[in-house]
C-alpha cells in the first residue's frame, strides 16, 4: 500500500504544478482546451486544467522592429538596395487575429515592403531617391496599415534607414562630386587672380600718371629756369641765339660733371673731345644765324608773291 501511495503523490504533484504557468509582462498566452481557443492569459501567475488545457502560444506585445533589404531599380537605371526597417506591434484587443490568421507576420510584412518599394523607387530617378526618401517610407506605411490591420498588427513607423547604389555609380558619384568642386575652386582662384591683376594695373595706371605728371612739372620747371636765364642774358647784352647757345653748353658741361662723379657708370657721351664745347656752340650759332636767314629770305618771296596777285590783269605799274 506505501509503495503505491509514493507513485501517486508523485503523479498528483506533477498535475498541481502544471496547473500554473507565469506570463511575462508585455506578452499574452494562448490557451486552448482540446485544441480549441480558449482565451488568453496576461501578465502574472495564472492557472489551467492539466491535461484538458494547453498553452498553444506566446504573444510579444512590444514594439518590434523588422529590417527589410530590397534591391530594385530607379528610372534611369541604377541598381540600389534599399534598407527598410519597420515598426510594429500587436493591438492588444486583436491578439486572436495576430495570432491565428498569420503564420508567420515577418514574411507577410516582407512581402508588403517588397511590392511597395519596387513600385515607388523605379519611378524615381537615383538623386530623387535620396531626396524623397521620406515620400517612400510614407508609401510604405500607408500600404502596410492598411493590410496589417486586418492580421491585428499596428505599423508604428516605417524608415528608410540606408540607401546604396551599385560600386561603380557611387564612384561615378564621388567623381562628378570632385570635378564640380575643382571647377568651384577654379572659379574662385580665376576671379582672384582677375582681382590681383586689376587691381595691379591699375596701381602701375596711377603710378605713371603720377610719373607723366612729374615729368612734366619738371619740364615746365625747367622751361621756366631756361627762360628767367635767357633774359638775365639778355640784360647783360647777349641776344636769345647766343644765350640759348650758352646755357646748351652750360648743361654739356653739367652732364659731363655728374658723370664724372658717378665711380661704377659705363655711360659714354660723345663727342667727349676737349674742344667739343666750343664746336657746340659754335655750330649752334652758325645754324641759328643761317636759319634767321633763310626765315628773312622765305618772308621776302612770300611778300613779292602777295604784291605780284593784286595787280590785275591787263594793267601796267
Amino acid at each position: 500500500m506505501g509503495i503505491l501511495l509514493i507513485p501517486v503523490l508523485i503523479f498528483g504533484f506533477i498535475v498541481l504544478f502544471s496547473s500554473f504557468f507565469v506570463v511575462k509582462q508585455q506578452t499574452s498566452a494562448v490557451v486552448e482546451r482540446f485544441g480549441k481557443f480558449l482565451s488568453f492569459r496576461n501578465s502574472g501567475l495564472q492557472m489551467k486544467i492539466p491535461i484538458v488545457d494547453r498553452i498553444a502560444g506566446r504573444i510579444n506585445l512590444r514594439i518590434q522592429q523588422l529590417d527589410v533589404i530590397v534591391e530594385t531599380k530607379t528610372k534611369d537605371d541604377v541598381f540600389v538596395r534599399l534598407k527598410i526597417s519597420v515598426q510594429f506591434q500587436v493591438i492588444k484587443e486583436k491578439v486572436y487575429d495576430a495570432f491565428y490568421k498569420l503564420e508567420n507576420p515577418h514574411d507577410q510584412i516582407t512581402s508588403y515592403v517588397f511590392d511597395v518599394v519596387r513600385a515607388e523607387v523605379p519611378k524615381m530617378k537615383l538623386d530623387d531617391v535620396f531626396e524623397r526618401k521620406d515620400d517612400i517610407a510614407i508609401a510604405v506605411k500607408a500600404e502596410l496599415n492598411e493590410a496589417m490591420i486586418n492580421y491585428g498588427y499596428d505599423i508604428i513607423k516605417t524608415l528608410v534607414t540606408d540607401i546604396d547604389p551599385d560600386l561603380q555609380v557611387k564612384e561615378a558619384m564621388n567623381r562628378i562630386n570632385a570635378a564640380e568642386r575643382e571647377k568651384i575652386a577654379a572659379e574662385y582662384e580665376a576671379e582672384a587672380e582677375r582681382i590681383k591683376i586689376v587691381a595691379k594695373a591699375r596701381a602701375e595706371a596711377e603710378s605713371k600718371r603720377l610719373q607723366g605728371q612729374g615729368i612734366a612739372d619738371q619740364r615746365r620747371e625747367i622751361a621756366r629756369g631756361l627762360e628767367e636765364s635767357v633774359d638775365v642774358l639778355n640784360n647783360v647784352g647777349i641776344n636769345s641765339q647766343e644765350a640759348s647757345a650758352l646755357i646748351v653748353v652750360t648743361q654739356h658741361y653739367d652732364t659731363l660733371q655728374s658723370i664724372g662723379e658717378e665711380t661704377n657708370s659705363n655711360l659714354i657721351l660723345l663727342p667727349n673731345s676737349p674742344q667739343a664745347g666750343s664746336d657746340m656752340l659754335n655750330n649752334m650759332i652758325a645754324s641759328f644765324t643761317a636759319s634767321n636767314q633763310i626765315g628773312e629770305e622765305m618772308k621776302r618771296q612770300n611778300a613779292a608773291k602777295g604784291i605780284t596777285r593784286k595787280k590785275k590783269p591787263g594793267t601796267e605799274e
